[in-house]
C-alpha cells in the first residue's frame, strides 16, 4: 500500500462539492482547513510528512475556495462553513477527527468544535482571530488592499495577486518565502474580473456575528493554539487570551515563523501535529448521521 499516495476527491455537502485531498489510510482522521486566500495547495508539504501509516489526512477547500464549487446562492459565512465540513465529514465516514485550521479555517474549526463538540476529537487553532472575533487584522488589510486596487483588478491587469499578493508575503517570516510564482499559484482560482468579484464576496460573508453562538468555553476537544512567532496579525496576547478562554486549552508558539506556519516550518508543524493526534479508538464510539442527499 502506497501511504504517500494522494487522492484527490469531490464531495457532496449540499450548497456544492467540495474539493477534498487525501493521504494516508491510518485510524486517526486529520481535516486540515486552509485559511482566506489560500487552499489546500497550503498543506502540500504537511500532509505527506505525517506518520500516514497512523494517521489519514483530509485537506478540504472550503466552499467557494480552491477546486469547491461556487454556488451563485451560496452562504460563505463561518457558520455555514462549519456546517459544509460536517457534511464532508459525514460523507466521508468520519465519526471524530482533530481538526487542523488556519486564520479562516481555525475558526471553521473553532465553530465546528463548539457547535458539534461530539465530532471534533482534538483542535489545532493556527493564527486565530482575536477571542469573540471572526473578522481578523488580516480581512481588515485586505480591505484597505482592495481600495487601494481595485481599478487594477475590475479592470483584470493583475487580478486578484494585487489583493493577495502583499497579504500573502506578509504572512510568511521571510518574503523570499512567498515568491511571485506562489502567489500566481494562490491567486490562479480568482483570475479574471469575476474571480475578483468572487473573492471579494468571500471577503464579505465573514462577519463577527458568527462567533455570538460559538464561545469557546463550550469546547470539550483536546486544544491546541498555535502562533507563529512573527505572525502579523494575531499577537501573543490575543492567541494566550483566546486559549486560556478554550477549558484545558494549550498555547505554543512556533519560532521563525509567521502566520502561515504550513509555508514557513511544514517539518516542524508535521511533527507537532503527530504528536497531537492520539489513536482515535481513545475516544468513545460516535454515531454518525445520515449523509446530506
Amino acid at each position: 500500500m502506497d501511504l504517500n499516495r494522494l487522492d484527490h476527491l469531490r464531495i457532496p455537502v449540499g450548497p456544492g462539492d467540495l474539493h477534498a485531498e487525501r493521504y494516508g489510510f491510518g485510524d486517526h482522521p486529520l481535516v486540515l482547513l486552509h485559511g482566506f486566500g489560500t487552499s489546500t495547495f497550503l498543506w502540500r508539504r504537511v500532509a505527506p510528512a505525517l506518520p500516514l501509516g497512523r494517521v489519514t489526512a483530509w485537506a478540504l477547500d472550503l466552499l467557494g475556495h480552491g477546486e469547491s464549487d461556487r454556488p451563485a446562492d451560496g452562504d460563505f459565512g463561518v457558520a455555514a462553513q462549519a456546517q459544509s465540513v460536517e457534511q464532508a465529514m459525514t460523507a466521508m465516514r468520519i465519526g471524530r477527527a482533530t481538526i487542523v485550521g488556519v486564520d479562516l479555517g481555525a475558526s471553521v474549526a473553532l465553530r465546528l468544535a463548539a457547535t458539534r463538540p461530539a465530532r471534533v476529537h482534538g483542535l489545532v487553532l493556527i493564527g486565530p482571530p482575536p477571542l469573540g472575533r471572526v473578522r481578523g487584522e488580516d480581512l481588515v488589510e485586505f480591505g484597505r488592499l482592495a481600495a487601494a486596487h481595485l481599478f487594477e483588478a475590475s479592470r483584470g491587469m493583475l487580478g486578484a495577486a494585487a489583493w493577495l499578493g502583499p497579504l500573502l508575503t506578509r504572512g510568511v517570516a521571510q518574503p523570499d518565502t512567498m515568491p511571485a510564482k506562489l502567489i500566481a499559484r494562490y491567486a490562479a482560482p480568482f483570475v479574471g474580473a469575476d474571480g475578483v468579484r468572487h473573492l471579494q464576496a468571500l471577503a464579505n460573508a465573514i462577519t463577527d456575528g458568527d462567533a455570538d453562538d460559538a464561545p469557546p468555553a463550550r469546547i470539550t476537544a483536546r486544544t491546541l493554539v498555535l502562533r507563529g512567532e512573527q505572525d502579523a496579525w494575531c499577537s501573543s496576547a490575543e492567541a494566550s487570551r483566546l486559549a486560556s478562554a478554550i477549558p484545558d486549552a494549550e498555547f505554543r508558539t512556533v519560532p521563525a515563523a509567521g502566520r502561515l506556519i504550513p509555508e514557513d516550518a511544514p517539518e516542524s508543524l508535521a511533527a507537532l501535529l503527530s504528536e497531537w493526534a492520539p489513536p482515535v479508538h481513545a475516544a468513545p464510539p460516535v454515531t454518525l448521521p445520515t449523509p446530506p442527499k
